[in-house]
């Protein structure tokens, strides 16, 4: 099963917006946070209001998270 998250993120800084894209298994779920498994690296993704999931979001899902 493959969760989508969509994760808005705070205003864009001298006119430059960017967005990230990670898939892979969930580390860690809290309220605020959701931490992803990216090759050897983890990433950290905020959540907050605006955050819009799609899914049952659980340590081990696979997930793809888009952060904008």
């Amino acid at each position: 099963m493959v969760a989508g998250l969509l994760v808005f993120g705070g205003a864009a800084q001298a006119g430059t917006v960017r967005s990230y894209q990670v898939t892979g298994p969930v580390l860690e779920v809290s309220d605020n946070m959701i931490a992803v498994q990216k090759g050897k690296d983890r990433w950290e993704i905020a959540r907050d209001a605006n955050t819009k999931i799609t899914g049952d979001v659980k340590v081990g899902t696979k997930v793809t998270i888009i952060a904008r």
